[in-house]
């Protein structure tokens, strides 16, 4: 690849809603640039970015990928991210590579759930943004409408710097609205010509001018002025602003086209160049200045030392781990040594490559603000700092969203839980987001991830990459018992076979614990010797073996208070398995005479989601036995406070997508145990038992 300067470099992430073109459109810049030879299609499994068996085999992106696009003297880097809530990681990993995100929108179904995501995404983040209106070539397109729309939804920053040609199957070319240049694809010879406005556009085109006009003179004291006395701003004038309007989030441009027949693609490259911002114009980076303990803010700067944040792993099981990273400060050079900020380890930049899709472009060096990758890095994982050992800074972590959906991975055949374990570890490297956990009570390793399609993903994984089969269950419900009565019973144990017999006899309280904690709370009131020092432990070792199995259900009892007051012993026939099997008697027959109640887990939600959604997610959550605690504003949406059982809601990533079109979302935590109705109870028994066989 070329040399080239920071301002030469745009780093551009393709982000929004699934199923709007997003990978296509990368393929169609790919093509157009003569990057490749043939128009990459996912149906054919063709592509260059969606090269991973899961996503030919689903038809949609699961990874980010990274596409770089070489011109005469500029090279765009293109990041293709996923547009499924479930792989809501991948766009965070993406976004700290770029400097640009293009949130694409069809032109068929307008502003979606993900476009609203990406968006507040950007927000949040302060990350310039740009909107790509796509598929102008299918029926029912408008793309008068989604910029309508897009107005309504995000206000007057969204201006469209190019309006299409024709409608439908009629699309043809594009007009850049700035230098008013109309140009046509000839989608037989795939030529394409520039020529007049249309007659009919002109007017629209100069609303669309207007528009702009305005957009850039409201960032700008100067133009603002200028705008007001003449009425107008120079073309160069605009580019200015819109570069400025677009680095700060004051203006998001609106571009158009149609990826699948390669229409607009030499209009989007053009403005991709006049109108983004390189990465001097980037947001300083957050970051610590590991030696002095103090945040610092750092400008993307090709003459400092070097460093460099890694912002995605690969884990191949034939390649080895490979580490994306882009360059933040001075130069990655092949062969140098450096420092792994976080860990404090060195590592070796040997055999560093550009890369575009699965193919890696070996090179000599990677400047500030480029994306590079490197494989087999020891130390390192995603989210990490490299960088010269003069320059001990550690940029900001990654936020990646909490888990809210959980399954129960169970391998296929006895003795592959090592196997399953060892895979996990590998594809946690590739996708920090997901987390894995054991269930002891149940024997059950648990995997939580973003939805049900990111964990069958997982599944999928587990399976063609390390050849391990495995089926997902949900996962059992921790439930537990205790009583809420109180029993003192004896329990005797006396056994005569010849020779030294069994003898061991107690007298033991049962009743539950006042001050709030689980644990068993074993209390020794023993006087006179009744039951002697010696044998003790062995009683209380007997309850607390006792307690992993309650007497309704089999579930582990938690809240009890045992009282040992008194019992008998014998001299001889005495031992400490004597009175742990006397032990085990009384507990049985004291918690069937204490009122024994099955307890359940409540879990504590916190769901945001648009006001129109507020009374179906209500209405759900009453269905599912669940308490409103209250309602709060969160920004533009409403926050709902609720306590669900967790038996309810094991499914409920997907039933509040399901309710809210894809708009919601929730965080779970537990907040106690409560006792299970009495008209659940004989539905809750036969689940645990059932799950048991």
């Amino acid at each position: 690849m070329k040399d080239y300067s920071i301002k030469n470099l745009r780093n551009v992430g393709l982000m929004g809603h699934n199923g709007t073109g997003k990978t296509s459109l990368a393929e169609s810049l790919l093509y157009y640039s003569k990057i490749t030879d043939r128009l990459g299609k996912i149906e054919d499994g063709t592509t260059v970015l969606d090269f991973d068996t899961e996503e030919k085999k689903r038809q949609f992106s699961i990874a980010l990928s990274v596409a770089p696009i070489e011109l005469e003297n500029i090279k765009i880097n293109i990041i293709d991210i996923p547009g499924y809530a479930d792989f809501q990681g991948e766009c965070i990993e993406g976004m700290r590579a770029v400097d640009v995100g293009m949130i694409v929108v069809s032109a068929v179904s307008g502003i979606k759930a993900g476009t609203e995501r990406a968006w507040e995404y950007c927000n949040k983040i302060k990350l310039p943004r740009t909107i790509f209106i796509n598929k102008l070539d299918r029926e029912n397109a408008s793309f008068d409408k989604v910029l309508d729309d897009l107005n309504r939804k995000f206000g007057i920053s969204v201006v469209p710097i190019q309006y299409p040609i024709g409608k439908e199957e009629g699309f043809t070319g594009v007009i850049n609205v700035i230098s008013k240049q109309a140009r046509i694809y000839d989608v037989k010879t795939k030529e394409i010509k520039v020529l007049e406005i249309p007659e009919e556009l002109k007017e629209k085109v100069e609303d669309c001018k207007r528009m702009i006009m305005e957009a850039v003179a409201e960032t700008d004291e100067e133009l603002l002025d200028k705008y007001f006395s003449e009425g107008t701003l120079s073309d160069e004038e605009i580019y200015k602003g819109l570069i400025k309007g677009c680095a700060s989030g004051d203006i998001a441009p609106v571009m158009c086209g149609s990826a699948t027949k390669v229409i607009g693609m030499d209009s989007l490259i053009d403005d991709i160049v006049e109108c983004f911002p390189s990465p001097e114009y980037a947001i300083p980076q957050k970051a610590m200045d590991v030696s002095k303990n103090e945040e610092v803010f750092i400008d993307l700067d090709q003459e400092k030392p070097f460093s460099a944040l890694v912002f995605k792993t690969i884990a191949d099981p034939f390649v080895g781990k490979i580490s994306f990273f882009r360059v933040m400060t001075g130069e990655a050079k092949d062969d140098m040594t450096v420092l792994n900020v976080n860990k404090d380890k060195t590592e070796k930049l040997s055999h560093i490559c550009f890369i575009r899709g699965k193919t890696q472009i070996p090179t000599k060096k990677i400047i500030a603000g480029d994306i590079g990758a490197i494989s087999k890095l020891q130390y390192t994982n995603t989210g990490d700092t490299l960088a010269s050992t003069d320059f001990k800074v550690m940029y900001d972590k990654m936020n990646f969203p909490g888990t809210v959906c959980s399954m129960a991975i169970i391998p296929q055949a006895k003795g592959d839980e090592e196997k399953i374990s060892q895979a996990l570890n590998k594809l946690k490297d590739e996708d920090p987001v997901f987390e894995i956990s054991r269930d002891v009570e149940n024997a059950e390793i648990i995997i939580a991830g973003l939805g049900e399609t990111h964990i069958n993903v997982i599944a999928s994984k587990i399976k063609n990459k390390y050849g391990v089969d495995v089926v997902l269950n949900l996962p059992k419900v921790p439930y537990k018992e205790t009583i809420k009565g109180v029993a003192d019973v004896q329990g005797k144990h006396k056994k005569q076979s010849g020779g030294h017999g069994q003898y061991g006899d107690v007298v033991i309280k049962f009743e539950p614990r006042k001050d709030g904690v689980d644990d068993l709370e074993f209390v020794d009131n023993v006087v006179g010797g009744a039951v002697p020092r010696n044998f003790i432990p062995a009683v209380e070792k007997g309850l607390r073996e006792c307690i992993s199995h309650g007497i309704l259900a089999g579930c582990p009892v938690i809240g009890l208070k045992a009282t040992l007051h008194d019992g008998s012993y014998h001299a001889v026939d005495s031992s400490e398995m004597a009175f742990k099997m006397a032990a085990s008697l009384a507990y049985k027959k004291g918690l069937e005479q204490a009122k024994p109640i099955l307890l359940e887990p409540i879990m504590k939600l916190d769901i945001i989601m648009p006001n129109e959604y507020m009374g179906d997610v209500i209405a759900d959550i009453n269905k599912k036995r669940g308490r409103v605690m209250g309602m709060e504003p969160e920004g533009d949406k409403q926050k709902v406070l609720a306590e669900v059982p967790l038996v309810e809601i094991r499914k409920y990533a997907t039933e509040l997508r399901s309710l809210t079109q894809g708009r919601g979302g929730f965080t779970k935590e537990l907040v106690r145990y409560e006792e299970v109705p009495e008209i659940e109870l004989v539905k809750a028994i036969e689940s645990i038992k059932e799950a048991r066989k």
